[in-house]
């Protein structure tokens, strides 16, 4: 998931907040999210601001997951190959199936590449949500963001 919508009024990239568009277009792409899923173990997030406030604002309406992650390493230049690797050993310690990562572009666009092998690196929307199988056979099964879901505030 792409961080929401924020602003742009902060001393730095880091600190930048979500507008209040950006935390109810979370809001309710996490509704949706929580209709399709049936469980969610592990969630990492971006240590940025808006990242985080993504996350809270997400948090209430999706499953409890069994764990929650900041890493360092999911910033907007972070190294793709990295990221997925710590993502993927975090989870397979954790013994989990399912996770959401709470990012930025453009390193959630080569994630996307580095889950699914020849995959073009997709562009999200802000708040947008990219429904990826890893295991057995690596997809993308979609990507929505609020204006697919006519959630637009």
């Amino acid at each position: 998931m792409r961080h929401g919508e924020a602003s742009f009024d902060a001393p730095t990239d880091r600190q930048r907040p979500l507008t209040e568009v950006g935390a109810t277009q979370c809001q309710q792409m996490a509704a949706h999210l929580a209709a399709n899923l049936t469980g969610l173990d592990m969630v990492f997030v971006s240590p940025y601001l808006r990242a985080q406030q993504s996350w809270r604002a997400c948090q209430p309406l999706l499953p409890q997951p069994k764990g929650v992650q900041t890493l360092d390493e999911l910033v907007p230049e972070g190294d793709p190959a990295l990221c997925h690797d710590l993502v993927m050993a975090h989870m397979d310690l954790a013994q989990a199936k399912t996770a959401l990562v709470v990012a930025h572009m453009p390193l959630l666009g080569y994630l996307v590449s580095e889950w699914v092998p020849g995959e073009t690196p997709p562009l999200f929307a802000t708040s947008a949500i990219a429904h990826l199988e890893c295991r057995p056979n690596p997809r993308l099964l979609s990507l929505q963001g609020p204006r697919d879901l006519a959630l637009v505030v």
